[in-house]
């Protein structure tokens, strides 16, 4: 079965975002810290990389190896449609998870209005294949998902925001996870992936 896997960059105090949905205050390190950071989540996660930025990367015709749909809130839709770029993972199915966005934004985004996601998620386990669904983020899609969630990809930077978007914005439902990778890298950010209990 298909698994749903939230990949996401979290402070040391569990925000994904500041309270406007800033992410640009992640520290990267120096210029070659930053480069084998992103040369290690590349290869491991190319498809986590916006269409657009894809070729900048050396990603252009890269197949993608985990994931073949990927799962937003409108916060983290938001920024690449503030910046003109309706479909930010067109190598992707991509679903917007959302009462207030129109409908009809961009043909190759579904965008997901009053439907339970829970229900969407469950009819996209079932589908067939070998590919997993990515859970982009937001924290309160994060929070109702949870129950669905079977892997978390944590990638903690360190630094402390004070107040957020925080990582899961949901009722109080204590979940376990086991450490099944972890790695660390010059630039001070740690990558632990995590499988459900």
């Amino acid at each position: 079965m298909r698994k749903l896997v939230y990949y996401v960059a979290v402070t040391l105090d569990g925000y994904i975002a500041g309270p406007g949905g800033e992410f640009d205050f992640y520290p990267q390190g120096d210029e070659k810290q930053a480069a084998a950071y992103i040369e290690w989540t590349n290869a491991r996660f190319p498809e986590t990389v916006p269409t657009f930025l894809r070729a900048a990367h050396g990603l252009a015709d890269t197949p993608n190896p985990r994931f073949d749909t990927v799962l937003m809130g409108l916060g983290a839709y938001r920024p690449g449609l503030d910046a003109g770029f309706t479909s930010p993972y067109a190598h992707l199915r991509q679903y917007v998870v959302s009462s207030t966005l129109a409908p009809d934004t961009d043909p190759a985004v579904t965008v997901v209005g009053d439907r339970d996601p829970v229900a969407l998620v469950r009819e996209l386990k079932q589908e067939e294949g070998d590919r997993d669904i990515w859970l982009c983020g937001g924290g309160q899609l994060a929070g109702a998902l949870l129950p669905e969630i079977d892997e978390l990809v944590i990638k903690s930077y360190p630094v402390v925001a004070g107040a957020g978007i925080a990582a899961f914005n949901g009722e109080f439902n204590p979940t376990l996870f086991k450490v099944t990778d972890r790695t660390s890298f010059d630039n001070d950010v740690t990558i632990t992936q995590f499988a459900r209990r």
